[in-house]
């Protein structure tokens, strides 16, 4: 997937969750169509030492496949990739990055470096979503989003099982649009169809793209 942005449309995807996550992540998934013109990231916090069974739930939840992300892997549009327990999603311009670095707001995996390393490579392209979760992770991640020209998204802090995770993101950040999860897939359809913006004047910090 080239950086260029001219022509294209918000083709990334990254969604963040923390506890009551799964369930609001089964109805995203759910009204995602098979033909999605976007390739979509996962970061769900995960203890260190689980077993996460994640893409199982998300592949029979609707008709994209899910998988776990591998280091050095290139990206298609149509399916899901989750962070893997105890390691960081991060996105690099050709390929994913799988690395084991320090924890970020008390996890690993973190949601904040998914979201900032998408918005420093592929700025507009970008369409960030924050979910059910407490604390405070993601926040940062999802304003920086917005910063780039990318679109954002907060499950309703009424709708979530734990509310703080999207209340703090939505103190933060402007963002496109509050919805329950149900309506969240729509929203994500709606946005990848989009043409993304050229890139945004915004000075890319390099030394934070590596840092999880």
């Amino acid at each position: 997937m080239p950086t260029d942005q001219a022509n294209r449309g918000r083709d990334v995807v990254v969604i963040g969750a923390s506890a009551g996550g799964v369930e609001a992540l089964g109805q995203i998934v759910a009204r995602l169509p098979g033909d999605l013109a976007a390739a979509v990231f996962v970061v769900l916090h995960i203890a260190p030492k689980g077993t996460s069974v994640l893409p199982s739930i998300l592949t029979r939840r609707g008709e994209l496949p899910a998988v776990h992300a591998e280091d050095g892997d290139t990206f298609e549009h149509g399916r899901i990739y989750v962070a893997p327990p105890d390691h960081h999603l991060l996105l690099g311009a050709e390929t994913i990055r799988v690395i084991r670095g320090p924890p970020e707001n008390g996890h690993r995996p973190a949601i904040d470096p998914l979201f900032r390393t998408a918005a420093c490579t592929f700025g507009g392209r970008v369409v960030g979503v924050i979910l059910s979760g407490v604390l405070h992770d993601g926040t940062l991640g999802l304003g920086s989003v917005k910063e780039h020209g990318g679109r954002t998204l907060i499950q309703d802090p009424a709708d979530a099982l734990y509310g703080a995770m999207p209340q703090n993101a939505f103190d933060l950040v402007s963002p496109d649009a509050v919805l329950p999860a149900p309506e969240l897939g729509a929203a994500i359809v709606e946005f990848t169809r989009e043409e993304a913006p050229p890139p945004a004047a915004v000075p890319v910090d390099r030394s934070r793209m590596g840092h999880a």
